[in-house]
């Protein structure tokens, strides 16, 4: 499949999201999640970075690429959110490995990251963290109302002063980093993560 090996469309000054995670399985709160930032951050289109693994965690009983991309293709369904397997291609681990080869591939395109509240919890974490911080704009959306608790992690703590205030959201991918915004207003909390436990429950 095309979208397994190449880049998905993009041009010069076009204003791209990336999403990335395991989709392990894909849900709603992932579209949810991308339209409601496509909509703030006024966004061209959103890219779902689909992972070979997180290094966070165990990959064991991952299931293949390939089943995940097909899931979130499914599951998508939107002219402006492209799936896309591309580290698997170019051989990244790490998000920050996978934004400076997307940055000097797409030397135009203007990129923001988007993470959901939880991974800002533990961004601190993330190799390099500050690395990504300092390449690329950032945006964290609060998905379950626990904007407090994750405000107070270390790397939002260290990153307090490049915090944009949230009516500036529009202007975020045109801000030189390190700049981020925290986004509230979406209520749909459902996780990947849920999902595999009820499975495995039912």
């Amino acid at each position: 499949m095309k979208s397994r090996v190449t880049l998905p469309p993009n041009a010069p000054h076009l204003r791209i999201g990336l999403f990335g995670g395991s989709f392990n399985p894909p849900h709603d709160a992932h579209r949810a999640v991308s339209l409601f930032a496509m909509k703030r951050l006024r966004l061209d289109r959103v890219w779902w970075l689909v992972t070979p693994g997180n290094p966070l965690k165990d990959n064991s009983g991952l299931p293949a690429l390939d089943k995940r991309i097909d899931a979130a293709l499914s599951l998508a369904a939107h002219p402006r959110i492209d799936v896309t397997g591309i580290e698997a291609v170019i051989g990244t681990k790490y998000s920050y490995d996978t934004i400076v080869r997307l940055q000097h591939e797409c030397p135009l395109t203007r990129f923001v990251w988007i993470m959901g509240a939880d991974n800002l919890k533990n961004f601190h974490r993330w190799k390099n963290w500050r690395g990504i911080a300092s390449i690329i704009p950032i945006a964290v959306v609060d998905r379950g109302g626990t904007a407090l608790s994750m405000l107070g992690s270390p790397a939002a703590q260290a990153l307090a002063r490049t915090r944009l205030p949230e009516a500036a959201a529009s202007k975020l991918a045109d801000q030189a980093p390190p700049a981020w915004v925290f986004l509230h207003g979406m209520k749909m909390a459902l996780s990947s993560t849920e999902l595999r436990t009820a499975r495995r429950s039912s």
